[in-house]
């Protein structure tokens, strides 16, 4: 049976987008994994799945390019978010996801007439055993040295609701990742802190209001962007007065977006701000386990995201390569 499917990114974090009334109707991880595959129209990082919601406009799930499903994706959620705002003919929605019902809505352009759209970011804890992670008894890891990871980088641990390390470097870690991959890869097989992996973003202080970020994705490895991660970098720097305003600039490989963050006292209001890029409408023919390309159609919105990445370069260029 045919199946039509988009390719859609944010932030250069690419997903194949599928809309359906039955959440059954595929093996989703093993369809996922084989979409997903490099050398398969270039691949992408995970399938986005719409589906019916009781308690929301719609439901999303996330599942990742290993087959693995995440229980939040703050990039794909904004596709997510475009999706169901063009189907309703709306411009604010509800999305139901496995920990929490999101607010997301159009908002206006980040450059040019880029389709951009602003998304909820929560819930948020501090606590270690929502990670889950293990280290020393402690109940929390705020802007900490942690020696078995380095000596040198403070590391805070929170989920949002996906697992994040964040280590605050300087320029030497982001021009040469070969230690952020090496504790990736660590932290995301067998050891003794996190049990089910952990995203690990390397975050650089750019000025006031600016940071660049760059994530070692669990499930998928480094990557263009991740949106969660992003939003919790843009926290960790505002909290520790490494930025100084409330709207930040997150730069990555893959583009930029705006993360806006209020302290409500125990409550944190955090909003991801991005692109939501439709790159190309796919059809693939599904029979059991069987996976076959039939065609596909491009858009043209990838040139204009491409002026994204282009200021993305010349703003970053002293100390990122691509």
């Amino acid at each position: 049976m045919e199946k039509e499917l988009l390719k859609v990114h944010g932030s250069g974090n690419t997903f194949y987008l599928y809309s359906t009334e039955d959440e059954y109707e595929i093996d989703w991880a093993g369809f996922t994994t084989w979409l997903c595959e490099k050398d398969r129209h270039d691949g992408a990082d995970g399938l986005l799945l719409i589906l019916p919601s009781e308690v929301a406009d719609a439901k999303m799930r996330v599942i990742n390019a290993d087959g693995s499903e995440a229980s939040m994706c703050g990039n794909g959620l904004r596709c997510v978010a475009r999706y169901v705002c063009e189907k309703l003919g709306r411009d604010e929605a509800i999305i139901e996801t496995i920990k929490a019902n999101l607010r997301v809505r159009k908002a206006p352009s980040l450059l040019e007439d880029i389709p951009t759209y602003a998304v909820e970011i929560s819930p948020v804890s501090f606590q270690l055993d929502s990670l889950p992670m293990n280290y020393r008894g402690q109940t929390n890891i705020r802007h900490q040295i942690i020696e078995e990871f380095s000596s040198t980088i403070p590391f805070t641990a929170v989920s949002v609701p996906n697992p994040h390390l964040i280590g605050i470097v300087d320029q030497a870690n982001i021009k040469d990742n070969a230690h952020q991959k090496n504790l990736s890869e660590m932290l995301n097989g067998e050891n003794d802190f996190c049990s089910d992996g952990v995203n690990v973003s390397y975050v650089y202080p750019m000025n006031d209001d600016t940071i660049f970020v760059r994530t070692f994705e669990r499930g998928v490895g480094f990557t263009n962007a991740c949106g969660t991660a992003m939003t919790a970098s843009a926290l960790v720097s505002r909290l520790n007065g490494i930025v100084n305003d409330d709207v930040i600039t997150v730069f990555n490989p893959g583009g930029f977006v705006r993360c806006e963050v209020k302290n409500l006292g125990d409550f944190y209001d955090l909003t991801l701000i991005g692109n939501a890029t439709v790159t190309a409408s796919y059809v693939f023919n599904v029979e059991g386990t069987a996976y076959k390309f039939v065609g596909l159609k491009e858009t043209e919105e990838q040139k204009l995201y491409q002026k994204c990445i282009e200021l993305v370069k010349r703003e970053t260029a002293s100390f990122a390569s691509y």
